[in-house]
């Protein structure tokens, strides 16, 4: 195979791929905060201990983790404006569909994080006099922290990648700037490969500052155990 590399092309368009990157971690940084809030909302239902707010909670996890991520976007985009009678531009479609998906997810992170601290953290608290919230604050939530947090990031790093779906609703994220770029430049070789270099150095950069988060809260959680 004698394929002659020629990535000058692309270099000429990287504004082009710069704005699409700029818009992907725009989507995914607001579906992470939005999905957040989703998900602590949906364990404390889970861990309220009442059947009647802890299945429909479970029904909703259950649906976005044995449905596709594509079909949430489609729905997001074509179905939802139906029913609230409002049209949704691509990129509040894709949030939407980014964040609620991923809430669900995070929320079996949250939940399963509390619940895997053992009781005996809580009396052991309990015994020399703190309150239930202090308990919590002090005691059970760094050493949940420094458990929830690894399958926490690889979730958010999915989310990341899941992003590029967007590009199918026409929003100009990265992928979707990728595909403008290519046909004008039509070096598909090239032009993929800048973006998933770009995708890889972007997760990976944000993969050390995470170890490194779960490094000091691994300390913090042997303090609290402690």
């Amino acid at each position: 195979m004698n394929y002659e590399w020629d990535f000058s092309g692309v270099w000429a368009h990287r504004d082009m791929l710069l704005a699409g990157f700029v818009g992907t971690m725009k989507i995914a940084a607001v579906a992470i905060a939005l999905g957040v809030v989703f998900g602590i909302v949906l364990a404390a239902l889970r861990l309220s201990g009442r059947g009647w707010l802890a299945r429909p909670a479970l029904w909703v996890i259950e649906f976005y983790r044995n449905t596709p991520p594509l079909v949430h976007f489609f729905w997001a985009f074509y179905a939802l404006p139906v029913l609230i009678g409002v049209s949704l531009d691509p990129y509040a479609a894709a949030v939407i569909a980014l964040s609620t998906q991923s809430g669900a997810f995070f929320a079996e992170v949250f939940r399963g994080g509390l619940v895997s601290i053992e009781r005996g953290q809580w009396e052991a608290a309990r015994a020399i006099g703190m309150r239930s919230h202090q308990a919590l604050r002090r005691v059970v939530l760094p050493q949940a922290l420094a458990r929830m947090l690894p399958p926490f990031i690889e979730r958010s790093f999915e989310l990341i990648k899941t992003t590029a779906l967007a590009s199918t609703l026409a929003y100009s994220d990265l992928l979707y700037q990728a595909m403008q770029v290519n046909s004008i430049t039509f070096r598909p070789l090239e032009v993929y490969t800048v973006v998933a270099a770009i995708f890889f150095l972007a997760l990976f950069s944000l993969s050390l500052v995470a170890r490194m988060a779960e490094h000091r809260l691994a300390i913090s959680s042997r303090a609290a155990g402690h």
